[in-house]
């Protein structure tokens, strides 16, 4: 693959980072493969733009942040550097590392290991570059996580010249795990990309996502069941309870989301669960209930493709510790909503081998 500044000498990538044969190349082009997100209209997005505006306002205005986007690859480089063009949020509880940054893990015999994050700088506005150096050089598979509330433009990555650059080899689990849910679900509060539950579980079972987690915003509308039932998915992780207004709202939309996907899709396994909420009010137990007669519901039905999991599971090994607010997880908090997620996922991909391997 050509530098880019090779293909047009107006694309030039400007940059202050030394490092010996430093070339930029444009992610959006092989062998890199970009999951989670695609390009439309010169921004990256989760969703559809006009789909997205059919939803909400809070949905059009949050589709474009790269919760869940990666780009892949393999390289023998000894670092890896980024350049971006990005419009970043920030938020005074939350750490830019992981609203605004991008963070890097890589695949080598046999081992995932988080290899840094390319930290933006506090006064960050339109995009920034960073660089990454490895302590040895051989080949590795690169995964390279985006911004969970920011919105990006355009990514371009930095290797040394003539090192190997090589498509990555594809996820074992092909057809995503779509998420769908509040803040939580897109990554609020976790310190680094990565650390993002979904991010931790794609590591663990080596599987593709896509992140529908909107802030505020989750609220199971009509609009985006229909949308998610259409997408070819390995698993559905029905995550909106924080985000229903009140108990009615969530009894009214809770049960048709759930059959409009299970119409469209009666193979498909659905996790459906309840907000990460280890001590609960008499609200929250009641939104609970609800929840659970979903689930109740459609294994009275005979549905043997649907999982439930009670908040307190998913906050177990942390209760409200693993919060910066009482409600948004930090890393420990993810950690712990993985490991429970995980419990369920290590059965569906057992059970579901022939579907999603």
């Amino acid at each position: 693959m050509k530098n880019i500044a090779e293909i047009d000498k107006n694309l030039a990538i400007e940059t202050s980072i030394e490092r010996e044969g430093l070339c930029f190349y444009d992610a959006e082009q092989a062998p890199f493969q970009i999951y989670g997100i695609f390009k439309e209209n010169g921004m990256f997005r989760r969703m559809p733009e006009e789909i997205a505006k059919t939803v909400s306002e809070g949905v059009y205005n949050l589709h474009t942040n790269t919760a869940g986007g990666r780009v892949r690859f393999i390289t023998d480089s000894p670092y890896v550097a980024i350049k971006t063009e990005y419009i970043p949020g920030k938020m005074p509880h939350f750490a830019t590392t992981g609203s605004c940054g991008f963070d890097m893990y890589y695949e080598y015999d046999g081992m995932t290991r988080y290899e840094g994050t390319f930290v933006p700088p506090y006064d960050v506005e339109n995009g920034y570059e960073s660089v990454l150096d490895f302590t040895t050089c051989h080949e590795r598979v690169v995964t390279i996580n985006f911004p969970l509330y920011s919105s990006v433009k355009k990514i371009y990555v930095g290797l040394k010249e003539g090192s190997v650059l090589k498509p990555a080899p594809g996820y074992r689990v092909e057809k995503p795990v779509v998420y769908y849910g509040s803040s939580i679900t897109q990554g609020g509060c976790a310190s680094k990309p990565g650390s993002s539950y979904q991010s931790i579980l794609s590591r663990r079972f080596d599987c593709d996502y896509i992140n529908l987690g909107f802030s505020g915003s989750a609220k199971g509308e009509k609009e985006m069941a229909d949308y998610i039932k259409e997408l070819d998915m390995s698993v559905f992780v029905m995550d909106y309870d924080h985000n229903a207004p009140s108990a009615e709202h969530l009894e009214h939309t809770h049960s048709r989301m759930f059959q409009i996907v299970r119409s469209a899709q009666p193979h498909v396994p659905i996790l459906i669960m309840t907000s990460p909420k280890y001590y609960r009010t008499e609200i929250q137990e009641e939104r609970m209930k609800i929840i659970h007669n979903t689930y109740m519901a459609a294994k009275n039905d005979g549905d043997k493709n649907v999982y439930f999991l009670d908040g307190r599971k998913l906050m177990e090994m942390v209760e409200d510790n693993g919060t910066v607010d009482r409600c948004h997880p930090t890393d420990s908090g993810f950690w712990s909503m993985a490991c429970a997620i995980g419990q369920v996922f290590e059965e569906i991909f057992k059970v579901g081998e022939r579907n999603v391997y």
